[in-house]
């Protein structure tokens, strides 16, 4: 930037003399500051002369010596101006070469600064114009002027520069972008531990909430189908197939109304709801209308319909009631056994021992898994029948109050 320099005096204008270009030294003449047109203020006669020698214009004006060998007059001296500075060179970057925004230059002895300057070099406020300040507070802080953390700032200077990354540089920043390998082992171990996490809540509930609402829905259906055929006469008292329906068993006091079935296969049976009769092999039992016998039944406590979950709640006298095709036989609850082993086949003699009952009769027993959500041991209730009532006579009083 050129700098202002101080008004010329009226004396030599221009400096001592220049020396002619176009020939041999000419005569010192004139100076524009002196007389610059001659006295009258008109150029005068045109003299030849040699070139651009002697001659010259007359009277005044350019005197002798004109355009001659003497130039423009006496020597001019050499404007002042202000000491001349270097542009600052940074030193180059040891580690990356790489462009960089260069630091102030120092400040230079022979211009003082500014008391303003001053205080803005000692505050750190940049100084200059509004856009100046902008730019400033961008190279510091980024575009909104938030401040970044040192390591963030380190590892992005030179790609939000847009300079070209070292390979020292890029090297260091793809090593620590590159996940180690115990941070991947964890990652796998984590994911196993949560696609194993979700599996096992489907499973849970699948068996708690699903396998209920599927049983329910089967029982239900099974129940209607029974009624509707004992109403049509479509079935009679008999033999029964595994897995067919023939009655219905009411517990009033747990809200219970469920489908008795043929055997205790989980998959035909006691999966789908349904409660059933010990009819088969060694587990033998008598059916309700015998003379004598133990009516023995078997049930889910927990998932799958879970009809017998709350016998345990049953209280001495408190009703059990099975309804079949042609009758209405009602139990009133005698005994429990809370905890047996599942090998303990004796609760289902005719006379089961442990049951208080000591002599031959007509009998109920009821049998599920405990504690809950476990079969480890098994529960045992057993009742006695005080009324048979046919069908015909209209529901016992169990299941009208």
């Amino acid at each position: 930037m050129t700098a202002l320099r101080p008004e010329r005096e009226s004396g030599a204008a221009y400096g001592e003399s220049f020396t002619d270009s176009y020939g041999d030294a000419g005569d010192q003449g004139t100076s524009y500051g002196q007389q610059p047109y001659g006295d009258s203020g008109a150029l005068g006669e045109w003299h030849g002369g040699d070139g651009y020698g002697a001659g010259g214009y007359e009277g005044g004006g350019y005197e002798a010596g004109g355009y001659g060998t003497q130039g423009y007059g006496d020597e001019v001296p050499p404007a002042p101006q202000e000491p001349y500075a270097e542009p600052y060179i940074p030193p180059p970057d040891d580690e990356t070469v790489a462009l960089r925004v260069p630091d102030p230059p120092p400040a230079r002895e022979p211009i003082s600064p500014s008391p303003a300057s001053s205080a803005a070099s000692a505050t750190g406020t940049p100084t200059g114009g509004r856009a100046a300040r902008r730019k400033a507070a961008k190279r510091r802080h980024g575009r909104h002027g938030g401040s970044r953390p040192a390591s963030e700032a380190a590892e992005t200077g030179s790609e939000s520069s847009g300079a070209p990354l070292s390979r020292m540089e890029a090297r260091r920043q793809a090593r620590a972008r590159k996940a180690s390998p115990a941070t991947v082992a964890s990652r796998a171990i984590g994911e196993v531990f949560i696609t194993t996490g979700v599996l096992m809540l489907l499973f849970v509930s699948y068996q708690l909430w699903w396998t209920n609402v599927r049983a329910h829905a089967q029982a239900d259906k099974e129940a209607s189908s029974l009624q509707d055929d004992w109403a049509n006469g479509k079935r009679n008292p008999g033999t029964f197939e595994p897995g067919q329906g023939f009655a219905i068993l009411h517990i009033p006091k747990l809200d219970v109304v469920v489908p008795i079935a043929e055997g205790i296969s989980n998959k035909k049976v006691l999966d789908r709801g349904m409660v059933g009769h010990y009819g088969e092999d060694k587990l033998k039992t008598a059916m309700p209308d015998a003379k004598t016998g133990n009516f023995g039944l078997a049930g889910h406590r927990n998932t799958h319909g879970e009809p017998f979950r709350y016998i345990n709640r049953l209280a001495q006298g408190d009703d059990i009631v099975v309804e079949t095709q042609d009758k209405y036989f009602v139990y009133k609850m005698a005994s429990i056994l809370p905890v047996t082993s599942p090998s303990n086949v004796s609760v289902l003699d005719p006379v089961p021992p442990g049951s208080g009952f000591t002599e031959p009769g007509r009998y109920i027993t009821l049998t599920t898994c405990t504690p809950e959500f476990t079969s480890k041991y098994r529960l045992i209730v057993w009742g006695k029948m005080v009324e048979e009532r046919p069908r015909s006579k209209g529901k016992p009083d169990a299941l009208v109050s």
